[in-house]
């Protein structure tokens, strides 16, 4: 499949049975086809209040997530739907279509909470859709927002239930955008009028006071604000006479109310235009398949009734995906290895800089694809693996020069000896005659190319195991004194002698060009490590900056309404955001 499959029509992600989630494989299997990033809407609200046709909407269709026509709940679950982004051909819009909450069927809070968290979880850009106006009411029906902190955790070290710093939320929670169906009064303020947006400010400004009551009336609002900072509100008048309601999905266009029209046309295009791709801590964009992991990893969570938590959803997508960059930067060296690589090489520096040369493709290719590699782990796997194939390399090296020399040494030597055994050197003189013809047979045998590393090494091999003919030659020559025999047997020692200096050499040299290669090796290692460490300390730092001005924002918002107390717990936080960014960038400059 294509990294940008798309669906033609909706698939049931995660489906709702008696109140238990549970992930659809076919859903999963679809999503892991899907290469792009993601830019993933999801929306949520009270049920039958329309939430499905935004969604065709944003779709492009008029059909697609299944609308109802009766006060019964329609969508059980979370639905999706991935199809071409209209806008960025190089990216996947997703849309996700959660189950009604609050519907009187169910009678289960807890799980419409936990519907909640997921599309909060798994979404860039979070919708909440209702009916009318932002009044009480409305505020108590988005009570689910008030439960975050009690149905998701931000790091693995977090206490259960007492996750204080909002930071840690607002650095992956979605933009929050709040659609109005069926408004029908008038935007205006203090008799002015004013837009959606201003419209949802004034619906969140918090009111004086520390009574019950109060605190009851800002909590909803405050963790919206501290939770969401970025939002936007759109308005939809009635979309049509009450009696076409019902089969809204089949009315001609022209008799669907213009100015509904138009809002659906906006919104739309604001949706399309400013919802940004799924990204986790440390700027990793979310594909299909790290979608997949991130739904697997918060069901199973909530399945074994614990809380889905980011931090350990994220280091569950790095081992997957650290592993498989381990893989695949092996299989690059192993196939470039193969292909470059012509054995025997007539040096080990040869092979070496082939290695080498390999060793650091692979290794930019793993840091490409890694992250969240907590203390190299799998940097270091991957240097174990390509050093034991640089060990193998050499091994295969060292045999294919073994295997060639002595098929070299036996062309070459082999008439030599076969005349030895046929008698050609049995005679008066005929020793030194068999030495000089030796010695001519071994200067062709140090001519020939590309003998490779174990040349001397076989050299020595093959003479060795013809000591024993060569000494019954030399006996046998009754022309030799037994002086001259013992100069003889002293001339060839030394020839032997001179070929296994020559192999302690080179296995000197080997080992030195070894060690040599595992410096540079390392070094290169630590350069991009150095670099990696870098870039992901630049994008954390961007994230803490971009949380601070979100939080600065919201503290001075708090100052200007006169909410003192809040702005003071909102500046402990900006504190301990600030602690964080000096804690970083001392332990980078450390490492």
């Amino acid at each position: 499949m294509a990294s940008g499959v798309h669906m033609p029509e909706p698939q049931c992600l995660i489906e709702n049975i008696n109140g238990r989630l549970v992930v659809s494989p076919k859903a999963l299997k679809l999503l892991s086809a899907i290469k792009q990033p993601l830019v993933v809407v999801a929306i949520v609200g009270p049920y039958r209040t329309g939430k499905s046709y935004l969604m065709n909407k944003l779709a492009g269709k008029n059909k697609g997530f299944s609308l109802g026509s009766t006060v019964q709940s329609h969508t059980k679950g979370i639905w999706m739907w991935c199809v071409p982004h209209p806008r960025n051909p190089d990216h996947t819009l997703v849309l996700l279509d959660t189950e009604g909450l609050g519907d009187v069927e169910k009678g289960d809070n807890q799980n419409d909470s936990w519907l909640f968290a997921l599309a909060v979880l798994l979404s860039s850009t979070l919708i909440y859709n209702s009916m009318g106006t932002i009044n009480q009411q409305a505020m108590d029906q988005l009570h689910y927002v008030t439960e975050l902190t009690h149905c998701i955790r931000a790091k693995s070290s977090s206490g259960r239930h007492e996750v204080k710093d909002s930071a840690d939320f607002v650095s992956f929670f979605p933009d929050f955008v709040w659609t109005l169906r069926d408004f029908s009064l008038e935007l205006e303020a203090n008799s002015e009028p004013i837009i959606a947006d201003e419209y949802l400010e004034n619906s969140l400004k918090l009111r004086q006071g520390n009574d019950k009551k109060t605190k009851s009336f800002n909590e909803t609002r405050l963790c919206i604000r501290k939770f969401f900072p970025e939002k936007k509100c759109f308005i939809f008048d009635r979309p049509a006479q009450r009696k076409y309601l019902v089969h809204l999905e089949q009315l001609p266009e022209e008799d669907v109310d213009p100015e509904f029209r138009e809002q659906v046309e906006e919104f739309c295009s604001y949706i399309l235009s400013h919802s940004k791709v799924k990204t986790l801590s440390g700027g990793i964009t979310v594909n299909g398949p790290r979608l997949e992991t991130l739904v697997l990893t918060f069901v199973n969570a909530i399945s074994s009734g614990d809380l889905p938590c980011m931090e350990n959803a994220v280091l569950a997508l790095a081992e997957i995906e650290n592993s498989a960059a381990v893989q695949k930067a092996i299989a690059h060296y192993e196939q470039q290895m193969a292909e470059k690589l012509q054995l025997p090489t007539e040096t080990l520096k040869e092979l070496l800089d082939l290695h080498r040369d390999v060793e650091k493709e692979a290794i930019e290719g793993f840091m490409t694809k890694s992250f969240k590699d907590v203390d190299q782990v799998f940097q270091k796997k991957l240097m174990e693996q390509l050093e034991a194939k640089l060990d193998d390399f050499c091994d295969q090296n060292m045999k294919a020069s073994s295997d060639y020399c002595m098929t070299l040494l036996q062309d070459i030597f082999g008439p030599l000896y076969e005349d030895v055994k046929q008698g050609t050197f049995s005679k008066p003189g005929g020793f030194r005659l068999f030495i000089r013809k030796r010695q001519e047979l071994k200067n062709k045998y140090y001519q020939a190319p590309r003998k490779g590393i174990q040349a001397e090494e076989t050299l020595k091999k093959y003479l060795d195991s013809r000591v024993d003919l060569d000494d019954a030659l030399l006996q046998a020559d009754l022309s030799l004194t037994e002086e001259e025999k013992e100069t003889e047997v002293e001339r060839v020692m030394s020839e032997y002698a001179e070929v296994a200096n020559k192999v302690l050499e080179e296995m000197h040299k080997k080992n030195e060009e070894m060690m040599e290669e595992k410096k540079k090796s390392y070094k290169e290692q630590m350069e991009l490590m150095a670099q990696k460490i870098e870039e992901e300390r630049s994008q954390l730092m961007a994230e803490i900056k971009s949380v601070l001005k979100l939080k600065n924002r919201e503290q001075k918002q708090l100052l200007e309404e006169g909410f003192l107390q809040e702005s003071m717990n909102l500046l402990k936080e900006i504190h301990i955001i600030k602690m964080r960014r000096t804690e970083l960038s001392l332990k980078c400059s450390i490492l």
